[in-house]
Formats: structure tokens, C-alpha cells, sequence
């Protein structure tokens, strides 16, 4: 009996020994504010599924911030809301990291005001540049130097800081050059600062992701925008999701990606999460106030993933106004 105990607390000393040195093998992602909805509820689920076999780490430093971390090796994957800069490949080319760029879904830039503006129902491609390109800096400070009739009062500004691949899209789109902004607004990599300040500031107009809107419709009102496109003939609208997947709301209609380094991909917890991703990225989008891709689209993206098809579709010229992602990733 004696033995029979000594060998059954020599299992129990193994077995803890084993639990003791076993580390879930962890997943590190960083990036966009805008894409990390979707993928810390991707992470979210599948961890559950994994039961704690596989842990995900989701971050925010912003689409620039998650590439400066990505391009030296200490993530394995990249949220991004715009494709990869021509700097941030060289970046990565420095350090020998391959990657591999998977869209994840669309999204609709949204154009927000407070609850509390009685004066502003629709507004124009053009009015956007007015009050966001470089030479508005110190000069277009009143409602009233957009449009006339609008209040002559002080204008109150909020949107992505300088990292964010919002802010890169938004002034490619409307001010014709990325990264061409004014310089005096309130900036935050983070869209919750921004929900905040525009939901407590009866002067402001800001911009972000339209999924940050949707959490927040009782505290925010979306503008809807036109681009005086006389074609359409539909006048000013709201980033929903048939006018984002049918091409009408423009400029302001986006894919978003996560990137891949290739070195990781082959691990097999990276596997597992992109696969996972990729099956269920359309409906925890959705979930999320996203716009899904074309079923289609995910398809074509996990194909390129299981062949390791590295680089960019963009040719890492960063981000492209009015394209459809499910036509680039076809041309591969």
C-alpha cells in the first residue's frame, strides 16, 4: 500500500512539474484602433475555443505604430486601416521580415457632430478639404467660413493623431495628399478619446472608423457626406453597408487588413488563428459594426495565406482611394 502511495504522489509531482512548465504559446498583435474591434472579438472567440491552449494579445498603437513594432519582429501580426507605406517596407525589408496582407473587411469613414448642432444635415467633399487641408491651419476656425449660414461660431476639431491609418486614408481622400493635414485639432490614436470629445463639445466635427459610431449613436450624430458627383445622382450619404459595398459612399469607403509575418505564419497557433479569422472574420465584423467582404473575398484572401503569398496587392504605395479588394486579390 505504501508503494502504491509513493507512486501515485510521484504521478501527481510529474504531472504539476509538467503544468508548471508549460506556457501557453501567445499570439502578439498590435496596430489599428480601427481594426482592433474586429480583432479582439476574432481573438475573443477563438481563445474560448482554444480553452486557454493559445492566448492573443491585441493592442493600439495605431496602423503607424503597429508597423514600427511589426517591422522590427516584435509582433506577428499588424492591424492595419490602410496598406502598408512604402517607408514601412523598407522598414521591414531592413529587418528581414517578410509579411503577408490579408484584408479583414470594409469600412466607412464616419463624419461626426454633436447631438446638440441644429445647422449641419449633410456635408461636401469640398467643405471637408476646406476645413481640413494644411492652409486651413489657424485660419478656417468659425462654422461660418465652411458654409454660409452656418453659425459664426468657433469650430472644434477631432480626429486620428499622425499614426493612425485613418488619418492617412481620410487626407489622401479629401485633401488629395496622405498626410496632409492641418495641425490644429485634437489628435488620439485612440477613437474612444474622440467619441468622448465630440460627444461633449457642441462645436465639434471629427472623424473615424463609422464602427466606433454605431457603439455610440446616443452620444454622437453621423453627417452624411457628398462628394457632388452629379453622376450618382443620389445626393449626400451615410456610410451603411449596401452604399459602402456598392462603391456609392465615396471617398470615404475603405478595406482594412491585418499583416501576417511570414516568419509566424508557419507556427502553428498563428495558423489556427488566421484560419480562424479568415472563416469568421464576416460575421464577428458584423457583430462589431463592421461592413463585411464578399464571402468570395475571404476565400481568395485565406488561399493566399496557405500559399504564403507575400507583399502587398498595393505594391506598398499605402493607402488607394475607391478600390474593391475583392478585384485586386483576383488579379494574384
Amino acid at each position: 500500500m505504501k508503494k502504491l502511495i509513493t507512486g501515485f504522489m510521484a504521478v501527481l509531482v510529474v504531472l504539476f512539474t509538467s503544468a508548471m512548465n508549460y506556457a501557453a504559446p501567445i499570439i502578439k498583435i498590435d496596430g489599428s484602433s480601427t481594426v482592433f474591434p474586429i480583432t479582439e472579438a476574432v481573438a475573443e472567440e477563438f481563445q474560448k475555443l482554444e480553452k486557454g491552449k493559445i492566448k492573443v494579445t491585441v493592442g493600439i498603437s495605431g496602423t503607424g505604430g503597429g508597423f514600427k513594432r511589426f517591422c522590427i519582429g516584435e509582433t506577428d501580426i499588424s492591424d492595419a486601416s490602410r496598406p502598408i507605406k512604402p517607408t514601412e517596407v523598407e522598414l521591414c525589408k531592413k529587418n528581414g521580415i517578410e509579411y503577408i496582407e490579408l484584408p479583414v473587411a470594409y469600412d466607412g469613414l464616419a463624419v461626426m457632430v454633436n447631438p446638440k448642432n441644429n445647422w449641419v444635415d449633410y456635408i461636401t467633399v469640398k467643405e471637408l478639404k476646406r476645413i481640413w487641408e494644411p492652409a486651413a491651419h489657424g485660419k478656417v476656425t468659425k462654422w461660418s467660413q465652411v458654409r454660409p449660414g452656418w453659425p459664426d461660431k468657433d469650430i472644434h476639431l477631432f480626429g486620428p493623431g499622425v499614426d493612425s491609418g485613418t488619418f492617412d486614408y481620410f487626407t489622401e481622400a479629401i485633401v488629395g495628399k496622405g498626410g496632409a493635414s492641418r495641425g490644429d485639432y485634437t489628435a488620439s490614436e485612440d477613437d474612444n478619446v474622440l467619441v468622448q470629445g465630440i460627444a461633449t463639445d457642441a462645436l465639434a466635427l471629427g472623424f473615424f472608423g463609422v464602427a466606433y459610431y454605431d457603439h455610440n449613436k446616443d452620444r454622437l450624430k453621423l453627417v452624411p457626406v457628398d462628394d457632388e458627383n452629379d453622376t450618382n445622382g443620389i445626393g449626400p450619404v451615410f456610410p451603411e453597408y449596401e452604399n459602402v459595398v456598392k462603391g456609392t459612399y465615396q471617398p470615404l469607403a475603405r478595406p482594412i487588413f491585418i499583416y501576417i509575418n511570414r516568419k509566424s505564419a508557419d507556427k502553428s497557433e498563428v495558423v489556427k488563428f488566421v484560419e480562424f479569422y479568415m472563416k469568421n472574420g464576416a460575421a464577428l465584423s458584423k457583430e462589431v459594426g463592421y461592413i463585411s467582404l464578399p464571402d468570395k473575398a475571404y476565400d481568395i484572401a485565406l488561399k493566399r495565406y496557405e500559399k504564403r503569398i507575400a507583399g502587398s496587392v498595393f505594391g506598398g504605395h499605402g493607402a488607394q482611394v475607391g478600390v474593391k479588394i475583392e478585384d485586386l486579390l483576383q488579379k494574384e
